[in-house]
């Protein structure tokens, strides 16, 4: 196709962001308009210079020279617009959440695979410049393994977007239903932008709570994710007699998201509540600031609309598509059905016959498994080490290949190191120096100075080397004394492998 003529269903408040992305492309731009709303949608024809008005999206579905559709009503008509613009053959971008059930969510998935049309649903917050490059540092490694994500949304009685009153009338709707238009529906970003920096949700559990009985906030929601030791946590506020200072809605988020070897912080999305920098990244030892990013938040959707063309002309995949887009649904609905039965909620139970049944066969499972390794116990009590104090030298003198200069990157540090006589091994120095990627030991004299030495006798060292006492152990014990920075101890012992 030469250009994709696109359709858009709903001219409300948040047409004004979607629309932006498609003024200035050649190979696509706004055909046809429709709302129920007939003054709306004329003025919305005029202002963008849209060949067609409709007041009825059957009408907009039947013009042959539409190719694809924005759907950007409220969450309770998605399905049947979906349905209806699928088996027209348009292709469709759907505006967050998918729908308000899973049940609906699979009819309409099996309608766009039959189909075959591009279906995707919409989340400007995956094309935000600054999530994205926090996505990109994350996978290079630039904060190490990442252990916790934490989100901080507030939103305020004012500022912002005048927002008319039936968008709040709708939302007063879905409130009334049990989809808090906090938790549910602009969750939607929240819980889209923790899966897609870190992945799958495995579990959530969750408390909403409300200031003025229409709010759903304050909330505070927490997770773990399917992979590995990771963590995530979103905190909701609600300051109604605060101005949120903000282009768009009373309401801004930051996000923070640390790792073994250092850290990032966005600083804002929606609104514009922290100056500075919009991305910072911490690497142990200073703060990397990220100021010439684009950080308005519009240019999200515009990063999405251009998702949807590239995806219709087969450049590349879209995000979300519907099956991303009913995941996150999935965890959205388990939050909710944490808070509301006061319980830890599996996000795979939500696909269950008898949910009940299935997480406490999961808890048995995941029990038994504990149970079946090897009890937790701390290397060291009762170890008399005194019998491998001989081997002190040559393991000391052996650490050079325990050496990760990975881990050691840019790293500076000298050690010394205060042997202690035992049996018939004298007391001995040391000194270990890291730099450049580089390590060293030498047997000498203690400087002045060093940023950190360990006192302890021989045959204790020997013990912590072999593996058979454990640093913490010998801490806590007395048998090793630290000096310094003893922060320093803990990244020896990765980068040595300790």
């Amino acid at each position: 196709m030469e250009k994709i003529n696109v359709g858009l269903i709903g001219c409300g408040r948040i047409s004004d962001l979607h629309v932006p992305g498609y003024l200035d492309r050649k190979d696509a731009g706004i055909y046809a308009v429709c709302d129920t709303d007939r003054e709306l949608a004329r003025t919305r024809q005029k202002a963008w210079k849209a060949e067609k008005c409709f007041f009825d999206y059957r009408d907009l579905l039947t013009d042959p020279r539409v190719d694809a559709v924005e759907i950007l009503s409220p969450q309770p008509l998605h399905e049947e617009m979906t349905l209806h613009a699928a088996a027209a053959g348009k292709h469709i971008a759907l505006q967050k959440p998918m729908t308000i059930s899973l049940d609906s969510a699979d009819r309409m998935l099996e309608k766009v695979r039959e189909s075959g049309v591009v279906f995707r649903v919409s989340d400007n917050y995956l094309f935000y410049p600054p999530i994205v490059l926090a996505k990109k540092m994350i996978a290079q490694g630039e904060i190490g393994t990442p252990t916790n994500l934490r989100i901080k949304m507030i939103a305020g009685g004012s500022g912002g977007w005048d927002i008319p009153a039936s968008a709040w009338e709708w939302r007063t709707r879905e409130k009334n239903e049990g989809r808090g238009f906090q938790v549910f529906d602009h969750g939607h970003h929240l819980w889209a932008t923790a899966w897609y920096l870190l992945g799958d949700i495995e579990r959530v559990t969750g408390w909403i709570d409300s200031l003025d009985g229409i709010v759903d906030s304050p909330a505070v929601i927490m997770w773990k994710y399917k992979a590995g030791v990771q963590y995530g946590m979103c905190e909701y506020a609600f300051a109604r007699d605060m101005p949120i200072p903000s282009r768009y809605y009373a309401n801004d988020e930051w996000i923070e998201i640390t790792g073994t070897k250092g850290l990032l912080l966005i600083n804002r999305c929606t609104g514009n509540i922290n100056g500075g920098p919009v991305l910072n990244h911490f690497d142990g030892s200073k703060w990397i600031p990220y100021g010439d990013l684009e950080s308005d938040w519009s240019s999200g959707f515009r990063g999405a609309t251009d998702n949807f063309i590239r995806a219709i002309r087969g450049e590349t995949e879209p995000l979300l598509s519907g099956e991303q887009g009913r995941e996150i649904l999935r965890t959205t609905l388990a939050i909710l059905k944490s808070s509301r039965e006061r319980r830890e909620v599996y996000v795979d139970e939500m696909d269950q016959r008898f949910p009940g049944r299935f997480t406490r066969q999961k808890i048995r499972a995941e029990k038994r498994k504990s149970a079946g390794k090897k009890r937790f116990t701390i290397p060291g009590f009762g170890v008399k080490d005194a019998r491998y104090a001989p081997q002190a030298r040559e393991l000391t003198e052996g650490l050079a290949n325990r050496f990760n200069p990975e881990l050691a990157g840019d790293w500076e540090c000298v050690i010394g190191l205060h042997l202690l006589p035992q049996g018939d091994v004298p007391e001995t120095t040391w000194v270990l120096s890291i730099g450049n990627g580089k390590f060293s030991i030498a047997e000498t004299a203690l400087p002045e100075k060093t940023d950190m030495t360990l006192k302890t006798p021989a045959g204790t060292w020997a013990s912590l080397l072999l593996g058979k006492r454990a640093f913490e152990t010998a801490f806590l014990t007395g048998k090793l004394k630290i000096a310094g920075k003893a922060e320093q101890g803990l990244k020896l012992k990765g980068i040595l492998k300790l």
